[in-house]
């Protein structure tokens, strides 16, 4: 028997990623492969890693795609500046912060963590309580904790790291493209995000910047970066001036995060910003209407990706179950802590629109 043609169904994607795709996305993905070092693909790479600049706020000449998913990008960050024996401090709000303490052990790190409630944020007395007690040489935190839909004030952290000599490492996956990350206003050095967030592109490739303080480090290593595939001493080769070969570069996925960058800059980054968080609001306000209660105070609540309570008495898997077979919408629920208390709405790049806005609102007015 022949097996069957994929045929899936075009669902409304409001979970935490991926994102739903331009079809200008889509259609560059069907543009003829070149190869890994043909002229043209190496004047796309050039493109691309200027638009990656604009996306980030960055000047930083390494500043590159990744192959793999965000969580490449993220063991990108954590193996290139991580050595056996290192003090490391990660900031564990969410269920990713605990993927950076994990990652940052199994590279050697003698790690120690803070913690904050899901949904809540760290100030900065408590990052440099924590590093005054122990002082680090790597500091981690997550700006959008896809968890819990907080979101990370840095600029008073960035400085209290870089006043006891650290390396501030950054996730941006669920920020970079819907909200401004700053990384050269902040002095972040080494930041990574994913193509599937508000980036509005298929997964994987994951950007990741390094600024002047991180390549300082990476280049006074002692030991060889553990990982070989994520080692960027031989990446920045290959997307460098060398053009060395390092692996195959899936050039489908290049393309297609070349013309979701593009996007970006035709929007222009600011209008995108402002774009996330008027839907956002729009969102709140009709959530706030059908009397459901966010997870995280407006304060430092992220645009891109909402948490919701589930109200008292109510199923949230049967919910969510509803919306996809009825309504052909996506979202999640909640992770670790928050697993059955919370639904996660994604409003990110493509998806972050009104009318699905209203959509989703009108089905959760008839289900509840």
């Amino acid at each position: 028997m022949v097996a069957p043609e994929i045929n899936m169904p075009p669902r409304i994607l409001l979970g935490p990623g991926p994102s739903m795709v331009d079809p200008n996305v889509l259609k560059a993905m069907a543009t003829p492969l070149v190869g890994h070092l043909d002229p043209e693909f190496l004047g796309l790479m050039n493109r691309t890693q200027s638009l990656l600049r604009y996306v980030f706020e960055t000047e930083n000449q390494l500043t590159v795609p990744v192959s793999g998913t965000g969580t490449a990008a993220m063991e990108s960050a954590v193996a290139n500046m991580v050595e056996p024996g290192d003090p490391v401090l990660v900031c564990c709000n969410g269920y990713f912060g605990l993927r950076l303490a994990d990652m940052a052990e199994r590279y050697g790190g003698e790690v120690e963590t803070i913690s904050r409630p899901w949904g809540e944020v760290f100030t900065p007395d408590e990052v440099r309580a924590a590093l005054e007690k122990r002082p680090a040489k790597i500091v981690a935190i997550v700006h959008a904790e896809t968890s819990t839909g907080a979101l990370q004030p840095l600029e008073e952290i960035a400085a209290i790291v870089h006043s006891y000599d650290a390396i501030l490492i950054v996730d941006v996956v669920t920020s970079l493209g819907g909200i401004s990350v700053g990384v050269d206003r902040i002095g972040i050095d080494v930041c990574y995000s994913g193509s599937q967030k508000c980036l509005s592109c298929p997964p994987g490739t994951s950007p990741i910047t390094l600024g002047p303080r991180a390549i300082e480090r990476l280049q006074q290593r002692k030991t060889k970066v553990i990982s070989w595939y994520l080692d960027l001493t031989m990446i920045q080769k290959y997307w460098g001036s060398e053009r060395t070969y390092h692996h195959t570069a899936p050039i489908s996925a290049n393309y297609a995060l070349y013309e979701a960058l593009r996007l970006v800059q035709e929007e222009t980054i600011e209008k995108r910003w402002a774009r996330h968080r008027e839907n956002a609001q729009f969102l709140w306000d009709g959530l706030e209407s059908l009397d459901l209660t966010m997870h995280v105070p407006l304060d430092y609540r992220l645009p891109s990706l909402t948490t919701v309570r589930v109200p008292d008495g109510i199923d949230e898997a049967r919910i969510r179950q509803h919306l996809l077979s009825d309504y052909n919408i996506e979202i999640s629920g909640g992770l670790g802590e928050l697993k059955g208390k919370v639904w996660r709405i994604g409003l990110m790049g493509y998806s972050s629109r009104k009318e699905n806005v209203l959509l989703l609102l009108a089905a959760l007015e008839r289900l509840l």
